[in-house]
């Protein structure tokens, strides 16, 4: 008896723990709305690496791309300025599994929402981001109004309101010291210096905004 007590007792406590479990991955799961930001985790391309390296924060995220919700009905829209597309606007399955990458896979996207004393400022963004799109991507990471880069355009969309603030630029190597090799053959290309120390942002440097609460990791 004794031992069957035990054994129902084990099977309670496994069912228990699935339960949990269960509820658990279920909280995880996000219900997005217009002027949630979306960050999204690197590639394995050298830049997307180098974004992430020198763009760490104290919260240890690894972003390398972020842009903006637009909820029409029941479909979600990705509002961003992206490297092949410039900016442009395209579904939550393309920002998810970016149609460029040179093997298809899904990757990480965290979601983040302003908290409620800042969401008012969420209608003038979608218009403001809806005007900027169709220019070019910005690959020089300079601010300026005839392109954009994906942090720059996020932080222009809700410029109105202060919602993100500039910071200066680094590209060096935080255990180095040094300009990433990927940097110095950017700009190398682009005819220019690397411009540390010009006012702009990044992913990371954005997520880390006390104005936002993170949610948790997107799921189609």
């Amino acid at each position: 008896m004794k031992r069957h007590h035990f054994k129902m007792q084990e099977r309670h406590i496994t069912f228990l723990l699935i339960a949990l479990l269960t509820a658990t991955l279920q909280a995880q799961d996000v219900i997005l709305q217009t002027g949630d930001v979306l960050f999204r985790e690197p590639a394995e391309s050298s830049l997307s690496k180098a974004i992430d390296a020198v763009t760490q924060t104290d919260k240890a995220t690894h972003f390398s791309h972020m842009g903006l919700v637009e909820k029409v009905g029941d479909t979600i829209f990705v509002l961003h300025a992206d490297t092949e597309g410039g900016s442009c606007k395209i579904s939550l399955r393309e920002f998810i599994y970016p149609p460029s990458d040179s093997i298809p896979q899904e990757r990480t996207v965290i979601a983040y929402r302003l908290k409620p004393d800042y969401q008012k400022a969420i209608p003038d963004a979608i218009s403001k981001a809806k005007t900027m799109l169709g220019k070019p991507y910005n690959f020089s990471y300079v601010m300026n109004d005839s392109s954009y880069y994906c942090s720059g355009f996020v932080y222009r969309a809700f410029v109105k309101d202060s919602i993100f603030k500039l910071n200066p630029m680094t590209f060096k190597d935080p255990d180095t010291g040094k300009f990433n090799p990927s940097w110095i053959a950017l700009y190398k290309e682009l005819g220019m210096d690397v411009p540390e120390s010009l006012p702009g942002c990044n992913p990371n440097g954005m997520a880390a905004s006390e104005k936002l609460m993170l949610l948790g990791k997107v799921r189609l």
